[in-house]
């Protein structure tokens, strides 16, 4: 269906004609440009348990009330596998019954759909099925980092999915969505039949453009006999692959263009990345806001179906200048919202410095998939509690006083005076943010200052009384007779036990960062830290020009960063040539080697010539306060690194946790 441009006069006031202006894509009639893209199966599974599906529709519900988010494209569904009797597959997206076929399915689409329906939102349903798991279109892999072979699949084969997404319609189409997204990408099995890399065949799906699309338009068709024109049927699309030997941007335009050429489709969803890659589908900080959108534009000039575009499109400006370039008709809009769910009435209302900024680290997947946690954002503690709703607000006037404004303590300050207690917050330093400090002086890290400047305008705003500079005692602490005091005095940079450390030419990666230290032209790093920290000082280093090497006693580099990031900044640290040493520990730092033992052999290897040796070995924390005050002092509370270093992600969940406490105890 053809494009409008119609804008109502509020958003155009407020600068964003293009994001507020209704559109109509197929059956879907559209109040602004924004849809939210499958990500809330670690929120809450609509599929899991019911109080999974409350969570995870009362989390859309705020995103959609209030004339918010008009389409929500979050029902990524799993179709059934089709698989000999004891077959087991494997890997991240390997599904067996898949989510259709649950008994439950169509009562639980009707749930959501009706609950967004309610707030004037459209639904569609997303039908993946991962390729390799463990069927495919040749004996090939689709990633260096996947050695699992498929079972090519024949024609029973084919004709079996095609039937099994055909009924897979009918169900959504029970659910009362109203439309149907058709996975294509991301290492999807259809992808697998699409692509150079991975379709050799030389049968009726191999070869020509024609055959190689049979399989995805035998689906889309049997999909279009279920649902006549009563939904909207569209496709995610990778606009171009990232594996060598893979199709290019022409060749995704290509396939955009004979798809629409069926009259199957009303719109392509076009975007960039794989599950494992540089860059990944879901583009962490080391990208910028909406860096691929001019690939975007190339699928939009090249046809005339509606676009949407998915790619770190992080705030209403960047969606705003995405839609107004012509590069996309609508932006797809995931982890902004999960920092803000107001983000579009934020917007609408011309309030953008309220808008809780994403800074791109992807905790919100890693932690799920990476760490069997909870879900969480590393910004917004509130994301998947909306359930709960706002809390009461306490009967009597209380006293808060937080000691240290780092992460932990500036979100307790903050929840708990939005709460309605009254708040004060001492800071040792001269400036609050803590370690969080430094991650803004490491590349590509720049969100993580912008997040640190909206907390501390959104502490101003409150009234909060904040004193810098005060680096507290016991007794400062028991003469104030606050009603409850939080200790969050943080953490300082652990030394680790190896020999050589007191060095001159030993320096912590706080020193670098923040320009304290300047190493030497080559570089070791001893890396005793899981997650991105190594990292970010190697990639800092090598920026500047240094030969950095990095070593870990891991097998793997940042082990806890997930693979949906740990690319973009492999792939960066690569180009500068940054070398890596495994399993293995420093235990000896001389004036230019090192020497370093292997953690399985004990075998022992010298390593160098460096000029300086940078230590990236985390923090030990600092209770010394809380020490001196929980004895006698009936509520006082830690929270933060000063209980145990950990992220940022850490710090605001336990600062959620305990402001909840205080608040409704």
């Amino acid at each position: 269906m053809t494009r409008t441009t119609d804008a109502s006069e509020s958003a155009a006031a407020h600068g964003f004609p293009h994001l507020f202006s209704p559109i109509t894509v197929g059956t879907m009639r559209l109040r602004n440009r924004v849809m939210l893209p499958p990500h809330a199966s670690a929120i809450g599974n609509i599929y899991g348990t019911d109080e999974d599906a409350t969570r995870n529709i009362a989390y859309f519900e705020q995103r959609v009330r209030n004339d918010g988010v008009a389409w929500v494209a979050s029902l990524s569904t799993h179709v059934k596998n089709h698989l000999i009797p004891g077959f087991e597959p494997t890997g991240v997206g390997a599904a067996t019954l898949g989510f259709f076929r649950l008994p439950f399915f169509v009562e639980r689409v009707q749930q959501f759909s009706d609950a967004l329906h309610a707030h004037g939102a459209t639904v569609s349903v997303q039908m993946v099925h991962q390729g390799g798991m463990p069927h495919g279109a040749s004996h090939t892999m689709s990633a260096p980092t996947i050695n699992l072979m498929p079972h090519v699949m024949n024609q029973t084969d084919i004709d079996a999915f095609v039937r099994e997404y055909a009924e897979s319609a009918r169900l959504a189409m029970q659910g009362r969505a109203d439309g149907i997204e058709l996975h294509l990408n991301h290492d999807d099995l259809h992808e697998w039949f699409l692509s150079p890399l991975t379709n050799h065949r030389t049968d009726r799906y191999g070869g020509s453009l024609e055959n190689q699309c049979r399989f995805a338009v035998q689906t889309m068709r049997a999909i279009r006999e279920v649902i006549g024109t009563s939904m909207t049927l569209g496709i995610r699309l990778n606009i171009r692959e990232e594996v060598p030997g893979g199709y290019d941007v022409p060749g995704g335009v290509e396939l955009a263009q004979y798809f629409e050429a069926t009259g199957l489709i009303d719109y392509v969803h076009g975007v960039v990345g794989s599950p494992w890659g540089n860059p990944s589908y879901i583009q962490p900080t080391y990208f910028d806001p909406a860096q691929f959108a001019g690939l975007a534009a190339e699928l939009t000039k090249g046809i005339s179906l509606p676009v949407v575009h998915t790619g770190r499109i992080n705030g209403p400006e960047v969606a705003e200048r995405v839609l107004s370039s012509g590069s996309a008709d609508i932006v797809g809009m995931a982890r902004a919202h999960i920092a803000d769910g107001e983000l579009l009435l934020k917007a609408r209302e011309g309030r953008l410095t309220d808008i809780r900024p994403c800074v791109g680290g992807n905790e919100c997947i890693s932690r799920r998939y990476v760490e069997g946690l909870a879900f969480g954002c590393a910004v917004n503690p509130g994301a998947g509690h909306e359930v709960a709703g706002p809390w009461a607000r306490p009967s009597t006037s209380r006293r808060l006083l937080v000691v240290g404004g780092g992460p932990a303590g500036m979100e307790l300050a903050a929840l708990t005076s939005e709460a309605g207690l009254e708040v004060e917050l001492w800071e040792a330093e001269d400036e609050l943010g803590g370690q969080l400090r430094y991650a803004p002086m490491a590349p590509r890290h720049e969100m993580y200052g912008e997040y640190l400047t909206w907390q501390r305008r959104r502490l101003e705003g409150l009234g909060v009384k904040v004193t810098l500079g005060r680096r507290a005692t016991a007794g400062d602490v028991r003469a104030v007779s606050a009603d409850v005091v939080a200790v969050a005095t943080g953490a300082g940079p652990r030394t680790p036990a190896i020999q050589g450390v007191e060095a001159e030419h030993v320096h912590d990666i706080r020193d670098v960062l923040a320009g304290r230290a300047t190493p030497g032209r080559r570089v070791l790093i001893v890396a005793q830290d899981d997650h991105v920290a190594p990292l970010s000082v190697a990639d800092h280093l090598a920026s500047n020009g240094h030969e950095v090497t990095v070593v870990y006693a891991t097998a793997q580099a940042a082990p806890l960063m997930g693979r949906y990031i740990i690319g973009g900044i492999l792939g960066r640290l690569d180009d500068n040539n940054v070398g890596f040493h495994f399993n293995e520990e420093v235990v000896r730092i001389d004036r230019h080697t090192v020497e370093c033992r292997h953690v399985y052999s004990w075998k022992i290897r010298r390593r160098g010539e460096f000029d300086s040796v940078v230590l990236a070995c985390g923090s030990v924390s600092d209770p010394t306060l809380y020490d001196e005050l929980h004895p006698d002092l009936p509520r006082v509370h830690i929270l933060g690194d000063a209980y145990a270093p950990r992220r940022l992600v850490f710090a605001t969940r336990q600062a959620r946790a305990l402001a909840e406490q205080l608040v409704t105890a």
